[in-house]
């Protein structure tokens, strides 16, 4: 299932960016704003069918305090998005 957030300990290793913090820089904004769109993001891949089994996605933020989604799938459910986006580009040229 879905990863939603992470504390920079994966189990390939430390992530060090997930754990340098700048005085100052608002991180829980873009925190929030990532981990709101992460889980708007897997609810549509849910709503179109997307086997979400493999599918991590984290919220975390840049150096900056904006927010970043990482996004980790297999290769056969990132085959299956490219068709369907593939598909909805397709319907979209044809519409306009």
């Amino acid at each position: 299932m879905c990863d939603f957030g992470g504390d920079g300990f994966e189990v390939e290793g430390l992530d060090p960016d997930a754990l340098l913090w700048v005085r100052g820089v608002d991180y829980l904004t873009g925190w929030r704003d990532a981990a709101r769109v992460a889980g708007e993001l897997g609810d549509v891949l849910t709503a179109v069918g997307v086997d979400l089994e493999g599918v991590k996605l984290r919220a975390g933020t840049t150096a900056n305090g904006s927010g970043v989604v990482r996004l980790e799938l297999p290769a056969a459910t990132a085959r299956e998005i490219a068709k369907l986006a593939q598909t909805a580009a397709a319907q979209c040229r044809r519409a306009g």
